[in-house]
């Protein structure tokens, strides 16, 4: 997914004000260098996406602020046509020249480039007219309430239009709030999106794991909180660049602890997030543990792979991914609640989860044992599904990532005794700060 490249004139924006919508920004090249790119990443069978932004835009005096000489494409009241959080203007969707013009847009990025889809940004800003604002800045609806009725008239066409004209595309909302139905078809008065960043599940996480392993206990909540709501929309976990800059730290240096435990940490974190239902996105850097912040002014720092830890981070993402693709379970019923079962979710005072993901296929299933403490467990009990023996396919811990390397080697023997609300039961050693991945011994060979 690419940051928003229509071109924009300031470089600490990073494209989230724009002013030309249908120029591709000249930092990077030109438009036929843009297709060529993304013409190679599908033969790849890589998608691209675009961060594309009809939320606000900027008053320079060179873009559409005032275009002929009146309020053409914003409001002439600046309690409906302003954003006082960024300073910007707002388009006056309910002007069907203004949404002809923003449909038309979308359209050309989607036709012309051969974007696979778009992720609009800020959505909960055109979504609410009070957004950010006092009392005495915004103006009801017609019905009293604080609803932008003309915006979300506007999304719901945008996205019934794309998906229309181009099926197969993704269109993703940015939206942070608890608007009901931004995943919902548009005939059922949903908003019409294919899926939405599940902006909680990040907060809550990045929270918790920010904490030292000695209070995660009292924390335990932040980790399991968003199986309450994760079947309400189809849902992106995102990690993105909101959440490493701006004297937020890295990924890694919100972790606490020494550098093994960071590493370990963040291993056994992303452990969580892959098995986790919901798609995934990481933002750049992040899949090798870079440890500055992200500066729109310089690469990232790629001479850290030169360095065994975070090789370590960049192998085991890349392992997750290539066990994400061959295992059914992890994605198939990502919007269902039978694709997901709890072992265990009350063990705080081990920072430990216990939980089963599913397939359409029941007995495609993977067992998962996140450990958030630097304690090893021997002995420890795991209820499965299954009558069979289990093997341990990934391990955050395994020394190959950087671990040290408590981990499940050969088959783990089944018994029947009942455990976790299963007839059937495992005996493991639980890695300290990891994350271990098990099957039953039957699918070792289709894996």
């Amino acid at each position: 997914q690419l940051m928003p490249i229509s071109e924009y004139p300031f470089d600490g924006s990073w494209g989230y004000q724009p002013v030309g919508l249908y120029a591709p920004t000249y930092r990077f090249g030109d438009a036929n260098g843009l297709k060529a790119f993304i013409d190679a990443c599908h033969q790849q069978d890589i998608a691209v996406l675009l961060d594309w932004v009809p939320a606000h835009f900027p008053k320079d005096p060179h873009g559409l602020v005032r275009f002929d000489g009146s309020h053409l494409y914003e409001h002439q009241d600046p309690r409906k046509g302003e954003h006082p959080d960024w300073d910007t203007l707002i388009y006056n969707y309910g002007r069907a020249e203004v949404r002809s013009f923003l449909f038309s847009n979308a359209h050309y990025w989607l036709n012309e480039f051969h974007f696979d889809g778009l992720r609009l940004d800020a959505v909960s800003s055109m979504l609410y007219l009070d957004y950010s604002r006092n009392a005495d800045q915004w103006i009801p609806n017609e019905f009293g309430g604080r609803e932008n009725l003309q915006a979300i008239h506007f999304l719901q066409e945008l996205n019934a239009r794309m998906y229309q004209c181009f099926p197969g595309i993704n269109m993703i909302a940015e939206e942070s709030t608890a608007w009901p139905g931004v995943t919902q078809a548009t005939d059922h008065n949903g908003l019409g999106f294919g899926f939405k960043w599940n902006m909680g599940w990040m907060n809550d996480t990045l929270r918790y794991i920010s904490c030292d392993p000695l209070y995660r206990r009292y924390h335990h909540g932040e980790l399991t909180f968003s199986l309450v709501y994760a079947y309400t929309e189809q849902f992106i976990l995102s990690l993105s660049h909101d959440e490493v800059v701006h004297g937020k730290g890295s990924l890694l240096h919100k972790i606490p602890g020494d550098d093994w435990q960071k590493f370990a940490t963040l291993r056994a974190y992303y452990g969580f997030m892959w098995s986790h239902p919901g798609k995934k996105l990481l933002f750049m850097g992040n899949e090798f543990a870079q440890r500055n912040e992200w500066n729109h002014n310089q690469s990232l720092d790629w001479h850290l792979l030169d360095y065994a830890p975070h090789q370590g981070i960049q192998d085991w993402v890349r392992d997750l991914n290539q066990f994400y693709q061959h295992t059914p379970a992890l994605y198939e019923c990502d919007h269902q609640s039978e694709g997901f079962a709890w072992l265990d979710c009350h063990n705080a005072d081990n920072n430990i989860l216990v939980f089963c993901r599913y397939g359409e296929d029941k007995q495609q299933h993977v067992v998962v044992v996140v450990n958030m403490s630097p304690q090893v467990h021997q002995g420890f009990r795991v209820g499965v599904p299954n009558n069979e023996n289990y093997i341990e396919v990934l391990n955050s811990d395994h020394d190959h990532y950087g671990g040290s390397h408590v981990v499940n080697d050969g088959p783990c023997a089944v018994s029947a005794t009942q455990w976790q609300g299963m007839d059937n039961s495992i005996v493991i050693t639980v890695p300290p700060l990891g994350c271990a991945f098990f099957i039953p011994e039957s699918l070792d060979d289709i894996e």
